[in-house]
């Protein structure tokens, strides 16, 4: 019977570092994986390559930025396997530096996707994770160095214990909202649109994790948010040290915590290690 098969899905992952994930999983996880991609030829070619290699994921589209597409997925991973056991959210995006995109247009696109779109894929699918189920959330260290380049007053509000998802919901939006209307570092605000996204990123992960523990103590899923290091892809250039490959490292480690782990929970993990927040 399909629904008592486990089941690991990966966002975004038809190239890059979601690609290496999914190959990964592929290879050790006990169960079937789901790759996912906005774009169904693109994900089908990134399939028929695994599968060329010997491995056999499943493929199922899904464009975050789309509600629709979220709920058919959501809806996909009820029907198939009454659950879900592993959810990597990969998919992301950033502007090159030096693209000529207005900046106010470039907070707006990338919190869309990097911050929304996650969120988004939460709110459908947390509530299908399995016990002992494993969340990764991946975000970057460049939400750290743009935590650091805050002002005190917004650093001590994205570390607060007790931060809602509602207030970093409208922190979020006032970032997109000061950026329109020019006042985004006089507000206290780093000039980085892709730091304030995967500040949200790993935030969200931290409120998440905090409401598991809370509501579904019992079932002891890990939650945590990751940085798989500057590595070679389309988005952060050919010069990054790492391999796609070695990106996939600490996401598929923190995907992997075996069924008896206590921890890491809540936490952002570079290295495999857990960082200071």
């Amino acid at each position: 019977m399909l629904s008592s098969r486990r089941v690991a899905l990966v966002t975004g992952a038809n190239k890059g570092i979601g690609f290496a994930i999914a190959r990964d999983l592929c290879r050790q996880f006990s169960g079937d994986v789901v790759l996912t991609a906005r774009d169904a030829a693109r994900g089908q070619a990134a399939v028929q390559q695994l599968q060329a290699e010997g491995l056999s994921p499943r493929f199922h589209q899904l464009d975050v930025n789309d509600l629709q597409s979220i709920r058919a997925l959501r809806d996909f991973l009820k029907k198939e396997y009454r659950g879900l056991d592993v959810l990597v959210n990969n998919a992301g995006i950033a502007f090159k530096t030096g693209d000529p995109t207005p900046f106010p247009i470039q907070a707006e696109v990338t919190m869309k996707t990097n911050f929304f779109g996650t969120r988004d894929v939460c709110t459908e699918l947390l509530p299908l994770i399995k016990p002992h189920g494993r969340v990764v959330n991946v975000s970057s260290t460049v939400s750290l160095s743009a935590l650091h380049n805050c002002s005190p007053k917004l650093q001590e509000k994205f570390r607060s214990e007790t931060i809602t998802e509602e207030e970093l919901v409208g922190l979020m939006n006032k970032f997109v909202e000061d950026t329109k209307n020019g006042v985004h570092q006089k507000e206290g605000w780093p000039n980085t649109a892709y730091g304030v996204t995967k500040i949200g990123v790993t935030v969200l992960s931290r409120i998440h994790a905090r409401k598991l523990s809370e509501q579904r103590r019992g079932d002891k899923i890990l939650l945590n948010a990751c940085c798989p290091g500057w590595v070679r892809t389309d988005m952060a250039g050919p010069r990054a040290p790492k391999s796609p490959e070695e990106g996939a490292e600490t996401p598929v480690y923190l995907a992997l915590l075996p069924s008896d782990a206590e921890g890491p929970h809540g936490e952002f993990v570079v290295e495999k290690k857990v960082k200071q927040w």
